[in-house]
């Protein structure tokens, strides 16, 4: 995963590491709990502006629900979609936030990819809730300089939480056929362990990107603006030797389709079904050109395993 991670767009929060509706009735928070004022923006939805802290910051994890939602109760190991802003809190500085991007933000939560605070402040909230939390640099980036935030900051964010969804560990659906021998085979297992990826020996690689169902599920027909989480694995057409694996890491990989540098991957899989699992072939002119990255040389034809496990 880590080879590919130049491929996803990834905020500042996480360098380290069904929607509800929602009570719009904002409330600002006391500096006097450890929560700085939000001064503004204080309704679901919209772009807060909040104060710098005051005092000594707290210790510990320090959290408020300003706005109830009521919706589903986001657990552990779902996949959330939220708005967020983030600051530091003794100078007010905000470091990031997806109100500016104009698209939410989405991750697993409760499994360490992203920062302990957020972990611990979100598993139990309602998706429609906003959640202010003023995080401790041991639940933060600790004594890592991180961009912007330097070390040993305590940081303030304030979350939207628009979504939560628990996602598969596998594809499944119907078993296509595989009968073009000059394409590579894919296994069809649905153990949620990685599947084979065969590639032909002795065949000239498709000059056209090729896109094909493996396991056809039956969810949400993919759109290139969605996000999606996926797990795949990724060969050399010239040795069939993989060059990466979101299974070795044991996670599946979150991203947004418009956000890829790699344009086979998100254009091989718009237009096809959650829960789907698509054999991808994708010529250099759609993967990384004439630029070697490390384990791929330059002007490789790569193929891919791709199980689409949810779209957020």
């Amino acid at each position: 995963m880590r080879r590919l991670a130049a491929l996803f767009v990834v905020p500042t929060l996480l360098l380290a590491a069904a929607c509800g509706g929602s009570n719009n009735k904002g409330s600002s928070s006391s500096s006097a709990s450890g929560l700085p004022a939000i001064t503004a923006g204080a309704k679901f939805g919209t772009k807060p502006t909040v104060a710098k802290g005051k005092g000594d910051p707290p210790k510990t994890l320090v959290t408020a629900t300003p706005v109830e939602g009521d919706g589903a109760v986001v657990k552990k190991s779902d996949y959330i979609t939220v708005n967020y802003s983030g600051q530091i809190y003794a100078s007010g500085k905000v470091f990031d936030n997806s109100y500016d991007r104009g698209a939410p933000f989405s991750t697993q939560i409760g499994t360490s990819q992203v920062i302990k605070g957020w972990d611990q402040a979100l598993v139990g909230k309602k998706v429609g809730s906003r959640v202010e939390m003023t995080i401790p640099p041991n639940l933060a980036y600790g004594s890592q300089a991180q961009s912007s935030i330097p070390a040993n900051s305590t940081l303030v964010f304030v979350v939207d939480v628009v979504a939560a969804t628990q996602v598969p560990t596998t594809a499944k659906g119907t078993v296509q056929q595989q009968n073009d021998a000059s394409l590579p085979k894919i296994g069809t297992n649905t153990d949620g362990k990685a599947p084979s990826l065969t590639v032909p020996t002795a065949k000239t690689p498709p000059t056209k990107l090729v896109s094909n169902y493996v396991i056809e599920g039956n969810g949400k027909t993919v759109k290139s603006t969605n996000t999606v989480v996926v797990h795949y694995v990724g060969a050399l057409w010239k040795t069939g030797k993989p060059f990466d694996s979101s299974y070795t890491k044991g996670q599946p990989v979150t991203f947004t389709l418009n956000q890829l540098s790699v344009k086979g991957l998100s254009q091989g899989l718009v237009g096809k079904k959650a829960g789907s699992r698509v054999l991808l072939v994708i010529p250099p002119s759609l993967g990384f050109g004439t630029t070697a990255q490390t384990g791929i040389p330059a002007n490789s034809t790569l193929a891919f395993s791709v199980d689409i496990l949810a779209v957020l």
